[in-house]
């Protein structure tokens, strides 16, 4: 118990981080057993795959809110398995565009199988009273904060 009041278990982004973390810890286990994947090489490869279209490194790392050294490893293992090829930019050499090869549409799409299941399992053990109670707090959260980043006249 905290003598200024201040209760940690109450703190909201600590309670976000925490459950996010749990969940997201239970999924990384699973496609880590199958597949092998670290959770930034998962994230590059969901990024790329939910886009339907090739992105550069930055954008990569702004979608999935990732450090840009995590996104370099992550596209270097994603390229030596095939599953990613680069393409330079052509008005700007500094630039290179990423994007799936068919083999990584492949892996994207049996993951993503495997994503369903686990957002059935979590389903299933919270209801969908809960989760769609948990999706209206997430969203105003969102929002919320997307409102604060705006600036202000």
């Amino acid at each position: 118990m905290a003598t200024n009041g201040f209760e940690l278990e109450k703190f909201l982004p600590y309670r976000l981080n925490r459950a996010a973390e749990f969940v997201a810890l239970r999924f990384a286990a699973q496609y880590k057993a199958r597949y092998q994947l670290t959770r930034p090489e998962w994230r590059t490869l969901a990024a790329l795959g939910s886009s339907r279209r090739s992105m550069t490194a930055t954008e990569i790392g702004t979608h999935s809110s990732m450090h840009k050294t995590k996104v370099s490893r992550a596209v270097f293992s994603l390229e030596q398995r095939r599953w990613l090829k680069r393409e330079e930019d052509g008005s700007d050499r500094r630039f290179e565009h990423l994007a799936l090869t068919p083999s990584g549409m492949r892996a994207y799409a049996e993951l993503t199988a495997l994503a369903s299941d686990y957002q059935a399992e979590l389903l299933s053990m919270l209801g969908i009273e809960k989760v769609e109670a948990l999706s209206t707090g997430l969203r105003a959260v969102e929002r919320a904060m997307e409102r604060s980043e705006k600036p202000r006249d």
